[in-house]
């Protein structure tokens, strides 16, 4: 079964001329409805890819944007079974990533979760806290998650962090098939007003090691930001300051991807 062929498309030929733009928000946040408008929202935008995240208790790789999102969407009672119609709903349009935590997909079976977001449009999942070395290892006689997943035709993300050991970026590389997500940051996830200077050592050091897109996100607001960032990258991931501006008040959210496709775009 073929493996992410959407997301390869999105990063070969986006929208924007030199990177792919892949907003992020808490899937159902702050309900249903507004979900399904802020993904057709950014999608009208100039989004190449949606990143949903799907709403958990103690989101560890998160800082207090999305934690505060992921909190209001549990109490709001969304699933994931949630998560996945939205992405569902729009996939048409373009490809989804998922953003979950490891017990997400194991409570739920890796199995079952891997068949339906396949089945939803979701070509890849993000999952923070499991390491890429666990990707590919058996837990008894159960498969790898990494193997469960590719049966499936879903791709599972290896991130990268400035802090990578080179070994580490090793295992990184071999692991990677739709793309590798970069933290742009040493960190949680959050606006900043600098991104620093670490992105684009960690950015020569996996495109010595792999041919694989490479998207950045963590710590990405502003269009500025996200122009400069597409000048090293192959996608750039907002997410908290999307968040942030979607309590702010009606056509925020469009405003700012509108803005950082025109600057990815050159």
């Amino acid at each position: 079964m073929s493996v992410a062929p959407r997301l390869a498309a999105a990063f070969a030929a986006p929208r924007a001329r030199r990177a792919a733009l892949i907003p992020y928000f808490t899937g159902g946040w702050p309900d249903l409805e507004t979900s399904h408008r802020l993904v057709t929202e950014v999608i009208a935008a100039g989004a190449d890819i949606v990143e949903l995240g799907v709403p958990f208790s103690d989101p560890v790789a998160d800082g207090p944007v999305v934690q505060r999102s992921a909190h209001e969407a549990l109490l709001a009672g969304i699933t994931p079974d949630d998560v996945f119609d939205v992405a569902a709903a729009h996939s048409a349009e373009v490809p989804f990533v998922l953003l979950t935590y490891v017990n997400t997909v194991l409570a739920y079976g890796p199995e079952r979760f891997f068949a339906r977001a396949s089945g939803c449009g979701v070509e890849a999942l993000v999952v923070p806290d499991l390491p890429v070395d666990e990707m590919t290892s058996h837990l008894g006689d159960a498969p790898a998650l990494l193997d469960v997943a590719l049966a499936q035709g879903v791709a599972l993300v290896p991130l990268a962090a400035p802090t990578s050991t080179d070994e580490r970026l090793d295992l990184v590389a071999a692991a990677a098939g739709a793309f590798v997500y970069c933290v742009a940051v040493t960190g949680v996830t959050g606006a900043r007003r600098e991104l620093g200077s670490e992105l684009p050592t960690l950015i020569a050091r996996l495109r010595a090691r792999t041919a694989a897109p490479l998207a950045a996100g963590f710590g990405i607001s502003t269009a500025e930001q996200a122009g400069h960032v597409a000048g090293i990258a192959d996608g750039v991931i907002i997410g908290s300051a999307l968040i942030a501006a979607a309590a702010s008040g009606e056509g925020a959210v469009g405003a700012l991807t509108r803005a950082a496709a025109a600057a990815i775009a050159g």
